[in-house]
């Protein structure tokens, strides 16, 4: 799956190039308008991330390029305009989604992931799975071995990744990044909770145990190999 993401601010670009390729999918980042509307009608994307204020031709501009092409892949603006009629603009221009600045990256993440699978553009099923662990994406369900496993938003957010990046040694940088929308920091224990709380609900009691530490790296779930 590949986004452009077309953004002028060099932190915010630079995070959503990370963040993004960190959570599995390729990236180009265009720094101004008209190279982003030249990368939008030059390649093919499934998705488009837009800013509003951009040097050269600007986010409204963009869009209108890009639908005027015949592209129909969705647009997400992303942007600090966050007034009423800004949204009701970009969204009767022809965007998918606005989301206001600032933000936090996992409901940016959830909203690429729903618009990609509104517009058929996902080839992820509806279910990830591990052994006898099943994730419903849809319902927001786990089960395991048949029997339902009631966890909170950020336990789910966790197995998510975990499962989604299955037999990756994923580091607490990354999880704190992806699930919590923070830089991580090496005196807090957050992570280390959350990690034993979900063990504790979905490998406790049951074969074979799926996450598994590595010890200075970090966490990774994987079906095989584990102890």
């Amino acid at each position: 799956m590949k986004i452009l993401v077309i953004e002028d601010e060099l932190k915010t670009g630079s995070y959503l190039k990370q963040g993004l390729s960190e959570a599995g999918f390729g990236v180009d980042l265009a720094r101004d308008g008209d190279d982003g509307l030249h990368y939008a009608l030059t390649d093919a994307y499934d998705l488009v991330i837009l800013d509003v204020m951009l040097p050269g031709i600007d986010g409204w501009a963009v869009l209108q390029g890009i639908r005027k092409a015949g592209r129909d892949m969705p647009v997400l603006f992303l942007t600090a305009r966050d007034q009423i009629e800004d949204r009701v603009r970009g969204l009767e221009s022809g965007a998918d989604d606005y989301l206001v600045k600032p933000f936090a990256f996992s409901e940016l993440l959830a909203r690429v992931r729903t618009l990609l699978r509104r517009g058929g553009k996902s080839t992820e099923s509806e279910f990830l799975r591990a052994a006898n662990l099943e994730l419903d994406l849809m319902r927001r369900r786990v089960s395991r071995a048949g029997k339902r496993i009631d966890l909170t938003a950020k336990e789910f957010a966790l197995l998510e990744l975990l499962l989604r990046r299955q037999g990756e040694v994923l580091p607490r940088s990354l999880i704190a990044s992806q699930v919590w929308d923070m830089n991580f920091d090496s005196d807090t224990n957050v992570i280390e909770v959350a990690v034993r709380r979900l063990r504790a609900k979905m490998d406790d009691g049951f074969e074979p145990k799926l996450i598994r530490t590595v010890r200075g790296m970090g966490y990774v779930l994987e079906a095989t190999g584990c102890d």
